[in-house]
């Protein structure tokens, strides 16, 4: 029996009446069941990787008007809003600004603080809180501090480890670097990764001999973290401040491959990428580096589904101030329905943060609530044929530029890092690295000597340099090529080789 396919909601005027009589009487709803019994599901969940934790599939982004708080808005009252719709998602920065703060006096508002009276252990369990550092090194004091971008709105002189106390003093302590035994972060990512000599910057230490009188990259350093050790030297307590590690990136998918390829050690649990219905007019994410990570059973969080604000009211670039952020629901041309059930429906992505401008008494005008029920839908609720017909929606915002955080097209690219070998037997062994792929997901390769094909090798997402594509053939000489192939019958043929 065909399984009956679960789409997005948008509540009525009528039903969401129903709604607040309900819980005003003390009943958490949701919409989907008849409204006499009040026996409404929960949210949606979704597996979140190897983590252990089921996520909501929608997640309050700590931006908007969190970051960026207009005169007349209250971002405590975001946040508690989207508690009681029972969000379990949190994502936040330590480039945030107030942000933390502000989650800070809503954990507070809800018993979240271990040590304090009433603490809700409970509820501090059942929720999932991550937050972000743009320091690549360990250390502060060091001048490789200038070779890669540290941004930080607190000292960027005590490096990543600083901010991750840092941000358990704003969202648990007394702000001015306490935090009490107990306090923890679910996840720290290391933030906005852009380019290959960052990922070498935040591996440093765990490749190769770690120097703990020198300066070593951030992940050696929340590996000590995570775990309660002292290798590095700068956890001296032995404290476990963090659950988890991850990494975001808006820009280069290529780079993020990279950070999950060499990750040997089973570090990265979690990843946070742009993606929205103009993905495939950039070097996209949804055939590159998010089948990569699920591969590696990485939990996938999905952002920037309204392009940070650009599909709307905003000129393609960084929001700045509150003016720019956006505080209604969507537009006549262009609703933020149909964007939401895109991303959430590309797969292997388990949740998608959003940032609220705007809640509001009315349901018809409160973004939370409206962007919180498009999020229930099912990962394969739409078919391919849907959801390039959504992505046609993305011509109406700026032709379809709004990525200006993405790298742009190049189309599918050939295998990279084509070698060859001899064995002691004589036969050839080519051995290549992932092509990178266009705006189609790449099917396989082709092996060719002499211009002639000899072999094809299926593609599969490649989850560690360490284990290229291998193709051995029995022909002792000749000039090899390979070449990549994708699901539209394009093809980009490597250099030769000559055996």
């Amino acid at each position: 029996m065909k399984k009956k396919k679960q789409t997005a909601r948008i509540l009525s005027r009528r039903e969401f009446m129903k709604l607040s009589a309900a819980a005003a009487a003390g009943v958490a709803v949701m919409p989907g069941l008849a409204y006499s019994n009040v026996a409404f599901p929960a949210p949606m969940k979704r597996r979140f990787g190897r983590t252990g934790f089921d996520v909501t599939t929608f997640g309050l982004g700590g931006q908007a008007s969190i970051q960026w708080t207009p005169d007349d808005v209250d971002p405590v009252a975001i946040i508690l809003k989207a508690f009681e719709l029972r969000v379990n998602y949190f994502d936040t920065s330590n480039v945030y600004g107030p942000s933390q703060a502000n989650f800070g006096k809503a954990f507070k508002k809800r018993n979240l603080i271990p040590g304090r009276s009433g603490y809700d252990e409970k509820l501090r369990s059942s929720i999932f809180l991550t937050t972000k550092t743009m320091i690549r090194w360990a250390k502060g004091g060091f001048p490789q501090m200038d070779d890669v971008r540290n941004a930080t709105n607190g000292d960027p002189a005590e490096g990543a480890v600083g901010d991750v106390k840092r941000a358990l003093t704003l969202m648990f302590g007394d702000g001015e670097g306490g935090y009490p035994d107990g306090a923890y972060l679910d996840m720290v990512m290391i933030h906005n990764l852009t380019s290959f000599e960052e990922v070498d910057v935040v591996y440093q230490g765990l490749e190769g001999d770690l120097d703990t009188n020198g300066n070593f990259g951030a992940l050696v350093a929340l590996r000590d973290f995570r775990d309660g050790t002292n290798i590095t030297g700068l956890n001296p307590r032995n404290e476990k401040l963090i659950r988890h590690i991850g990494f975001s990136g808006h820009h280069s998918a290529p780079a993020m491959m990279e950070m999950i390829q060499r990750d040997k050690y089973g570090l990265l649990d979690g990843m946070l990428v742009s993606i929205n219905v103009n993905d495939r007019k950039y070097l996209n994410m949804q055939h590159n580096v998010i089948p990569v990570a699920k591969a590696k059973d990485i939990g996938v969080v999905g952002m920037k589904v309204f392009a940070d604000g650009a599909m709307y009211d905003k000129e393609p670039r960084w929001s700045r101030t509150p003016e720019d952020v956006v505080r209604r629901v969507g537009s006549d041309h262009l609703p933020s329905k149909p964007l939401i059930e895109h991303a959430l429906t590309t797969p292997g992505v388990d949740t998608l943060i959003v940032g609220i401008g705007h809640i509001d008494d009315d349901p018809l005008k409160c973004q939370l609530i409206q962007n919180f029920y498009a999020s229930q839908i099912d990962p394969d609720a739409l078919t391919e044929q849907e959801r390039r017909e959504l992505e046609r929606l993305g011509d109406r915002s700026h032709d379809g530029q709004t990525n200006y955080f993405q790298l742009a097209d190049q189309g599918l690219t050939p295998p990279r890092n084509l070698r060859l070998e001899r064995g002691n037997d004589n036969r050839i062994t080519l051995a290549w690295d992932t092509a990178y792929a266009g705006s189609e997901p790449i099917a396989g390769y082709e092996v060719l000597r002499n211009g002639l094909l000899m072999a094809t090798v299926s593609h599969q997402p490649q989850t560690s340099l360490e284990e290229p594509f291998q193709c051995t053939l029995d022909d002792p000489s000749g000039s090899f090529t390979v070449r990549a192939l994708d699901a539209a019958g394009n093809k980009k043929e490597s250099g030769v080789l000559e055996a």
